[in-house]
């Protein structure tokens, strides 16, 4: 979210001139990697490091990988963190080194490119889709693609982000106050506290603190 604010000032030239930023989402992305593509990926990355234990390694992520029936990761495990990052690096590649986007940002499967020029991100689109279905066997969520400025607000990673400052999404804030009502340790109050700190959420966290 702090690469966001530093780019779209950039882009805007401190807030003098528009910045756009195209936003999309990779539909189920979790449930729809191929995991034969995902060994083809980590099997070319592995063997040029000419290891001993290349073969050990691989055969370790083959039980991983195809544990889980008949396609995708298993949401919330830790090896899927770190092989849908692998996965993804094929389309941060094409992102960085196809299209020459100098102004991108992923984290996980929802990802941002942001410009000055809006018909320069339309463009972007058919081309990005183009790359996962192909590559990836991926596909874009139609109604998760949109073209906002960073005036009216970019939802991001839970967050509506403005150029000097966020705010908390509603549906977040609601799903928070929800689980707060249900469990109220000091360890989970602890942990909302830590997520608010990093926008402008002083109200909320003054009623989570009342609940507690």
């Amino acid at each position: 979210m702090n690469r966001l604010k530093q780019f779209a000032r950039i882009v805007s030239q401190n807030n003098t001139r528009t910045c756009y930023i195209l936003k999309c989402d990779i539909k189920k992305f979790f449930a729809s990697v191929d995991q034969q593509t995902l060994l083809h990926i980590l099997t070319n990355h592995i063997r040029l490091s000419y290891d001993n234990q290349s073969e050990n390694t691989l055969d370790l992520l083959k039980e991983i990988i195809f544990s889980f029936k008949p396609n995708g990761l298993p949401l919330g495990n830790l090896t899927s963190q770190l092989l849908a990052n692998v996965y993804l690096n094929e389309f941060d590649q094409f992102a960085k080194h196809k299209l020459k986007a100098k102004y991108y940002i992923r984290y996980a499967d929802d990802f941002l490119f942001l410009s000055r020029d809006k018909n320069q991100l339309r463009e972007l689109i058919l081309k990005i889709q183009d790359f996962l279905q192909s590559e990836l066997k991926l596909s874009l969520h139609p109604d998760k693609i949109f073209i906002k400025t960073i005036y009216s607000g970019v939802d991001f990673l839970g967050w509506v982000n403005f150029k000097d400052h966020r705010v908390l999404r509603t549906k977040t804030r609601q799903r928070m106050l929800k689980r707060v009502k249900k469990n109220s340790s000091l360890e989970s109050l602890n942990s909302y506290l830590g997520l608010l700190s990093h926008g402008n959420s002083w109200k909320i966290a003054r009623t989570i603190q009342r609940l507690f």
